[in-house]
């Protein structure tokens, strides 16, 4: 009989929630709610909806650049240009990891989009890390690095 409570007791305790899980899935979720409303600010060429989600300190090392840009003004900036060129683009992530380790975070995932450019069709694929601080109960994307896979 005591090994039967014994047996229960320990059951009841692991089926407890542990504090900081359900934060931290929710987080994940938000996360990930974060980078698609990015894109999705993209999809309806509102670069200003975009830059709503982009830290002030913001930093990246695009698919396609040799040195690092710096700064949410030029990220913003680079954004506004590239909407004048591109439209109908849809993008996709694939297998998204994501870690909370308090108020930074971070998401590993692969992507593909496309869309039009110049009158032509375009798609891309590729692999990303996305960088988010938590500031003011909001999540800011503060760093990105793509590498665009053929």
């Amino acid at each position: 009989m005591h090994l039967l409570r014994s047996v229960v007791l320990a059951v009841t305790v692991l089926m407890l929630p542990i504090p900081g899980w359900a934060q931290t899935s929710t987080d994940e979720e938000a996360i990930k709610a974060t980078l698609m409303a990015m894109w999705q600010a993209i999809e309806r060429g509102d670069a200003d909806s975009y830059a709503e989600y982009v830290h002030p300190d913001f930093t990246q090392f695009g698919e396609n650049d040799v040195y690092l840009t710096q700064g949410k003004d030029l990220e913003v900036s680079a954004i506004r240009d590239y909407l004048t060129r591109a439209s109908n683009v849809h993008t996709e992530m694939h297998h998204p990891i994501v870690t909370v380790r308090g108020d930074v975070a971070w998401v590993v995932y692969y992507w593909t989009d496309s869309g039009m450019s110049g009158g032509d069709r375009f798609t891309s694929r590729g692999k990303s890390t996305r960088i988010f601080v938590r500031e003011g109960g909001k999540w800011l994307c503060i760093h990105g690095h793509y590498t665009a896979v053929p």
